[in-house]
């Protein structure tokens, strides 16, 4: 049982990680790259916005569930 909860605390750590990179990368593409097409996906400042809203979530998703795996009872 105690891996487990180790596991749970990695994963919810690795979620708030991704979510961090995913704003700063979002950051980076709305300042640095205006106007480009990315990969065919589209211009690079949409996707930009898209990557901080879903960094955000990630982010949140991955404290909420740290705060989650520290307050469970591991018998």
């Amino acid at each position: 049982m105690k891996k487990q909860g180790i596991a749970l605390a990695i994963i919810a750590f690795a979620v708030y990680i991704i979510g961090g990179f995913a704003c700063f990368s979002g950051v980076a593409l709305i300042i640095f790259m205006k106007g480009i097409n990315l990969w065919g996906l589209g211009d690079a400042k949409t996707i930009g916005y898209l990557l901080i809203c879903v960094g955000a979530c990630l982010s949140v998703l991955g404290v909420l569930l740290m705060r989650i795996f520290r307050n469970r009872k591991i018998i």
